[in-house]
């Protein structure tokens, strides 16, 4: 795997002795892999051990500990482009980005999590609970997945699995905190969320003293119970290739295995990491390497050359730019600047229809689809433009549930295109935060992951949120609100006779989308087109005839400036007064709302 390059040969030999004395589990399913892809998979976990390992340190203060984590980050950001690092586990880990072209930018948020969970974690319900785990485990999961994928065994998920997937992650995390329970306890750490732990009146304050209690024992085997659940996923690895498959369903029997001891552990849990039995688990690993080893040999593996010393490799791509550092986005090349408008005067919501790709390429004598290539660029000339001005919401009008109607080669270059652009993910190194509005059924499920990947991996960001809607119908999604609230109706958890406008707007499908203040609308056309129709009730509209591949961020600093001179009344009239909600900047007599 690591050629002639003695250093690289230590490096992973080093991260294998890690994965095989700090994690004997994970080690194990590990050696059910073909050879070849176990150097990045010990890579891989050793990098996200070596983080932990410095985040947990408590014999340094937490500030200490935070900035050797990001000490750690930066490096890696240096270095990958390198192809090499003085520190082995890094080395390791950048050359298998660059072997596996591994995008590790989605890493860079579970990375950053490492450096808040030095301050210490408290969650208030389960929800918080898993956007925690999720935010840490998915990543590292995704890159796994990355390696059987270029290996030519793509690891699946249908849409129908998805949520299977990460409670079964969420499983994982669970037992891994149960297991490590004293440890956690011992550096004052008590990672499960206060609605458990209220279920069980006193075990909060009896785990954190280290006493157990019959409050703790009810506790322990009430989530030991949950844990159990989450990890049953039999629907998980239907329709998976056999190797990745025989993988997951060992990782599940080890997991069950493993709950086992927690439950038979009593008091001695908050003593140290209770174990399974050395027998029980070479009754589940020693079939597993048996179906294993067929099951891997069903397929040839794409498995890519050992590297040379000095020989030329595509650097793999840097990290994005820490959190709470990111880059401004390029000047626009005129060199104008955006108009000097207070912020409290801006929009908080802008919605855009971005119209006129089609007809851009037929002008041009072009096929359709290098419209919507062109207004790619526009979009990222408009976000840039976003930032610049300090817009908080921006919607995009991407894709709609009656683009299907198109024709199949058009539909499918729009896609190919969405694709790209979110693998390649241009604004990485902005503080954009992106988002997904609209269905999955009918999209492709890797387009489907790329889209949930970058949700995920710019949750924390506080920028400008961009929200794609995609396979996106402003009658499906009121269809849709109306369906849960009469489901709600039918469970008996709601009155009918006392539903509310705030009822009806918890209940749609992106609830935290919030109202938008101005629609606007490129290409010459003057309709709504079946978009937002629940959040534009009031919005200020504004159409200007260019096509959107020729629009850039000065059209959006125009359309923000009408904006601020018009006074919004919200279906009151000036004579009104309190009612209305005038622009600090718009003159007097402005246009009404």
């Amino acid at each position: 795997m690591s050629g002639d390059d003695p250093a690289l040969r230590a490096a992973y030999r080093l991260c294998r002795r890690r994965t095989k004395d700090e994690d004997p589990a994970e080690y194990a399913l590990i050696q059910l892999v073909p050879a070849a892809l176990r150097p990045a998979l010990h890579a891989l976990w050793a990098a996200a051990n070596a983080l932990d390992d410095l985040g947990d340190d408590r014999t340094a203060p937490a500030a200490e500990r935070a900035a050797r984590v990001e000490a750690w980050i930066t490096a890696l950001h240096r270095e990958l482009p390198t192809g090499s690092s003085p520190d082995p586990v890094r080395h390791a880990l950048v050359d298998t980005a660059n072997r596996w072209r591994l995008d590790l930018s989605e890493l860079r948020d579970a990375m950053a999590q490492v450096q808040d969970d030095t301050r210490g974690r408290h969650f208030a319900d389960w929800a918080e609970w898993r956007a925690w785990g999720r935010d840490n485990l998915l990543p590292w999961f995704g890159q796994v997945r990355t390696v059987f994928d270029r290996a030519g065994v793509p690891v699946a998920l249908r849409l129908d699995t998805r949520e299977a997937y990460e409670e079964f992650l969420d499983g994982v995390r669970l037992t891994d905190i149960l297991t490590d329970l004293s440890a956690d306890l011992a550096q004052g750490d008590l990672l499960l969320p206060a609605e458990a732990l209220d279920l069980h009146p006193g075990s909060a304050a009896d785990l954190v003293q280290r006493r157990w209690s019959p409050g703790v024992a009810a506790l322990v085997t009430h989530l030991t119970g949950l844990a159990r659940q989450w990890v049953a996923q039999e629907t998980l690895t239907r329709g998976m290739h056999p190797g990745p498959a025989t993988v997951l369903d060992t990782m599940a029997a080890l997991l069950h295995a493993q709950l086992d001891a927690v439950d038979a552990a009593g008091p001695a849990l908050l003593r140290s990491p209770p174990r399974p039995a050395l027998p029980t688990r070479a009754r589940i690993l020693a079939p597993a390497r048996a179906r294993a080893a067929l099951a891997w040999s069903l397929t040839p593996l794409t498995v890519p050359p050992p590297q040379h010393p000095g020989a030329q490799r595509p650097p793999a791509a840097a990290l994005p730019a820490p959190t709470g550092t990111f880059l401004r986005p390029p000047p626009h090349p005129s060199g104008e600047r955006p108009p000097g408008i207070p912020s409290g005067d801006l929009p908080a919501h802008v919605a855009v229809i971005m119209d006129g790709n089609g007809r851009w390429a037929q002008q041009r004598g072009l096929p359709r689809h290098e419209g919507h290539r062109a207004g790619a660029d526009a979009v990222r000339e408009v976000v840039h433009g976003a930032l610049d001005i300090g817009l908080r919401h921006l919607t995009l009008y991407t894709f709609s549930t009656e683009n299907w109607h198109r024709d199949p080669e058009e539909v499918d270059a729009i896609l190919d295109l969405l694709r790209r652009e979110m693998t390649e993910n241009p604004f990485r190194d902005l503080d954009v935060r992106l988002r997904w509005h609209g269905r999955a059924g009918r999209l492709p499920p890797d387009l489907v992951d790329v889209l949930q990947l970058r949700e995920r991996t710019t949750r924390a960001r506080t920028g400008l949120t961009l929200t794609m809607c995609i396979d996106y119908g402003g009658r499906d999604e009121l269809t849709r609100t109306a369906a849960a609230l009469a489901g709600r109706v039918r469970a008996g958890r709601l009155e009918p006779g006392l539903i509310a406008e705030d009822d009806f707007a918890r209940h749609l499908p992106l609830a935290d989308l919030p109202d938008v203040d101005l629609l606007w609308r490129t290409g010459g056309e003057q309709r709504v087109s079946n978009f937002l129709p629940w959040h534009t009730a009031y919005a200020e509209l504004h159409f200007t005839p260019g096509l959107w591949p020729d629009t850039d961020r000065r059209d959006l600093w125009q359309a923000i400036t009408a904006y601020t001179g018009r006074q919004r009344h919200h279906g009151a009239t000036p004579a009104d007064g309190p009612s209305a909600v005038p622009c600090p900047t718009a003159p007097a007599g402005g246009a009404g709302g």
